[in-house]
């Protein structure tokens, strides 16, 4: 049983890491996303409560493009290169 707590803590990546991970996909999204950002700004600018529906459909995009690049596949990606880098430095380290 001893083993199997070791690789639940191996495998396990801390929860600021994983915060920090978030953030670098969120901003990630954004850049890939840029084009819809800014035609949904465009579109939100000088508006305030109109924004709902005249911009649904620039919302629509944008957040249909930030999904794909914000969803749980790609952060359990990020989890696993990271902890791939880690244990790249711990082998490196030992050497």
């Amino acid at each position: 049983m001893g083993s199997y707590v070791e690789k639940a803590r191996e495998n396990h990546v801390k929860k600021k890491v994983e915060e920090a991970l978030r953030s670098k996909m969120k901003a990630k999204a954004l850049m890939e996303c840029d084009q819809y950002v800014s035609k949904y700004a465009q579109c939100a600018t000088g508006r305030t409560f109109s924004v709902v529906w005249t911009c649904r459909k620039q919302a629509k995009e944008l957040n249909t493009c930030l999904h794909q690049f914000t969803n749980d596949n790609v952060l359990e990606e990020m989890k696993r290169e990271y902890m791939i880098q880690e244990e790249g430095k711990v082998s490196a380290s030992a050497i």
